[in-house]
């Protein structure tokens, strides 16, 4: 059974987590790893989703405040043994709720052209394309989505 765990980023296991993220996205990214990575820093995450299978931490995802009315999802992560099992949907399904909670009104997200999985994520979820927003507004690399919650 899995249970999501509500933590913030000094959760040990969502910092091992990241590292596994960031060592995949580095091999994804390329060139381009080192622009994309100043933009996923960690520190001073407050609202985060660590999933556990038996005890085990099999995934992860983050929210972090983008305006008054919208949060930007991050740093959704599930360990490769577990993919395709719905956990990633999960996390992003109890995340959408915390930000309702919060009174966040609007979920928005990049990930890389380069991470076909993760598009098919936030497409099976209901996640719009929109113009590349912030400091991805100009990145080839990047796509960009939004979710009205």
């Amino acid at each position: 059974m899995l249970d999501l765990k509500r933590t913030d980023s000094s959760n040990q296991n969502f910092q091992k987590l990241v590292q596994e993220l960031d060592a995949d996205l580095k091999i994804r990214d390329g060139e381009d790893h080192e622009f994309f990575a100043q933009f996923n820093k960690i520190d001073k995450i407050n609202y985060v989703i660590v999933a556990y299978e038996e005890g085990e931490a099999v995934g992860c995802g983050a929210i972090k405040k983008y305006s008054d009315e919208i949060i930007e999802i991050k740093r959704m992560y599930v360990v490769p043994h577990k993919r395709s099992q719905g956990i990633a949907s999960r996390i992003l399904k109890e995340l959408e709720l915390w930000a309702k909670e919060l009174y966040f009104k609007k979920c928005i997200l990049e990930t890389g052209k380069k991470q076909p999985e993760a598009i098919g994520l936030y497409i099976k979820n209901n996640y719009i394309t929109i113009p590349n927003f912030g400091q991805y507004e100009k990145v080839d690399n990047s796509v960009c989505f939004e979710k009205t919650i």
